[in-house]
């Protein structure tokens, strides 16, 4: 397995000290979220505009009542703030993106959906909570993060043996799982205070049998899709 590495780009762009351990990469997320000063505009993102369409390896939970009970409920708590809340049957854990309809044909998401079922690592679970954020998002930490990091390595090379690797390498890649998307710039402080009072609640745990490649699209602030491949973990 890649070592995490320090990315300007990623959210936290350090490496938590310990992926292994849920509680350090929760304590992880918390630090460099409460230490923001300003929260930017998930949706102003060049390219990625209203209508926009590409294909995703994600995480998709669209039965997980658990899930979405604590997702509604902090939801709710954070609905005085203005956020754009996920649906909760949109909630998912976003992992590669492959490639736009454009460029990638249905031949190439062939091979990749069978190159990656043979790499695939074993069905794992991961525990979601306490809350926390990035500078866009208010967001679910998850634990512990090295059975997602095996998956993103397995995925990667996957879609490098057929000409799709992930614009973001494993070394690179930070787990989480977004309720909430910011839509201004604002200052970080009140959403940290929200967050803050909503930490306590009883994590969730996330069983993973398979991943999902999908055609994600964007519909004005929030993201849906249509699963092209769904692949069983080994």
């Amino acid at each position: 397995m890649p070592l995490l590495s320090a990315d300007p780009a990623a959210f936290p762009a350090e490496p938590p000290a310990d992926t292994h351990d849920p509680a350090v990469t929760a304590a992880y997320d918390w630090a460099a979220f409460s230490a923001l000063d300003e929260m930017t505009d998930h949706w102003a993102r060049p390219g990625w505009s209203d209508g926009s369409r590409a294909y995703y390896w994600m995480l998709t939970f669209p039965d997980d009542q658990r899930l979405a009970t604590l997702a509604g409920h902090c939801q709710e708590e954070l609905a005085p703030l203005g956020l754009d809340p996920v649906p909760t049957d949109g909630l998912h854990i976003t992992l590669a993106r492959v490639g736009t309809p454009c460029v990638v044909t249905p031949g190439q998401l062939d091979s990749l959906a069978r190159d990656a079922e043979a790499l695939l690592p074993s069905a794992f679970s991961v525990r979601a909570m306490p809350l926390a954020g990035s500078r866009g998002a208010v967001r679910l930490s998850l634990g512990p993060w090295e059975p997602l990091l095996r998956l993103h390595h397995a995925l990667a090379k996957a879609g490098s043996s057929v000409g799709l690797a992930p614009k973001k390498p494993t070394s690179a890649f930070r787990p989480h799982l977004s309720l909430a998307y910011n839509n201004r710039r604002r200052p970080a402080a009140p959403v940290v205070e929200t967050v803050s009072g909503l930490r306590a609640l009883p994590a969730v745990e996330l069983f993973v049998s398979a991943v999902q490649l999908v055609e994600l699209r964007r519909e004005g602030r929030t993201y849906r899709w249509d699963v092209r491949r769904n692949v069983a973990l080994g």
